[in-house]
C-alpha cells in the first residue's frame, strides 16, 4: 500500500490526529508514484527486449535457423529485422521522454494528459509487437513454401493428387493455431506486467482527476 492510500485510511478514523495534506502535497505524492510507474515501464521494455535478444541468441545455432539459413532469405529477413529494431528503438525512446516530461510536470491537466500519453503508448508498443510477431510467422511460412525442399515436394505431391487446397488450408490452419497460442502467452505476459502499471497509472489518473474536480 503507498502513502496515498495509508494517508486516507487516517484521514477517515475518528481520532484522526494527522494534519490534512494541501493540494500541492497530494500532487506531489501522485507525480511521485506516476513517474515511478512510467519509469518501470521503461526499464520493463529494455529488459525485454534483452530478453528477447538473449534467446534468438541461444537459439542461433538450433537446427531450424540453422535449415533457414539455407534458403538465403536474408534480402527479406535483415529489412524486415532493421524496421522491427526501428521501430522498437522509437517505443524505447517514446517511454524514456514520457518519463522525463511526466517527471518535470507541474500542473494536475498535463499531468493527466501525459499519464493517456502513456497509455496510449504502451497499448500501441504491445499492439505492434503482436502484429509483427503474426507478420513474421505468415513470411517465414511464405519462404519454407518458396524456398524449402521438403515443404516444395509435399507441394508438388499434393499439386500431383489434386489436393494443393487441401495442404494450403491444414497448413495454414495448423500455423494460425500456434500462433494463437503463442499470441495468447505473449498477452498473458504483457497483461502480468504492463497491464498491472497501467491500472496503477489509470488509478493515478482517477486521483487526479478528483484533485482537479
Amino acid at each position: 500500500m503507498d502513502e496515498l492510500e495509508l494517508l486516507k485510511k487516517d484521514w477517515q478514523k475518528e481520532d484522526n490526529k494527522f494534519p490534512k495534506l494541501t493540494y500541492k502535497e497530494i500532487y506531489k505524492m501522485i507525480l511521485k508514484r506516476s513517474s515511478s510507474i512510467v519509469k518501470w515501464i521503461f526499464i520493463i521494455s529494455l529488459l525485454e527486449f534483452a530478453f528477447w535478444s538473449l534467446i534468438a541468441f541461444v537459439l542461433k545455432d538450433a537446427d531450424f535457423n540453422k535449415q533457414f539459413e539455407n534458403y538465403h532469405a536474408e534480402s527479406i529477413m535483415i529489412p524486415f529485422a532493421v524496421l522491427g529494431y526501428v521501430i522498437l528503438a522509437y517505443f524505447f525512446y517514446a517511454f524514456f521522454m514520457n518519463y522525463r516530461t511526466i517527471s518535470v510536470t507541474d500542473n494536475v491537466k498535463i499531468l493527466m494528459e501525459n499519464i493517456l500519453k502513456t497509455r496510449r503508448t504502451v497499448k500501441q508498443y504491445v499492439g505492434f509487437n503482436l502484429i509483427y510477431l503474426a507478420v513474421s510467422a505468415f513470411l517465414v511460412l511464405g519462404i519454407q513454401f518458396n524456398r524449402d525442399e521438403n515443404m516444395i515436394s509435399a507441394i508438388d505431391k499434393a499439386t500431383a493428387n489434386g489436393e494443393l487446397f487441401k495442404f494450403y488450408a491444414i497448413t495454414i490452419l495448423v500455423t494460425l493455431i500456434a500462433l494463437a497460442i503463442l499470441i495468447g502467452l505473449v498477452l498473458g505476459f504483457y497483461y502480468l506486467i504492463y497491464g498491472i502499471l497501467l491500472k496503477r497509472l489509470n488509478k493515478n489518473y482517477k486521483e487526479l482527476k478528483k484533485l482537479d474536480a
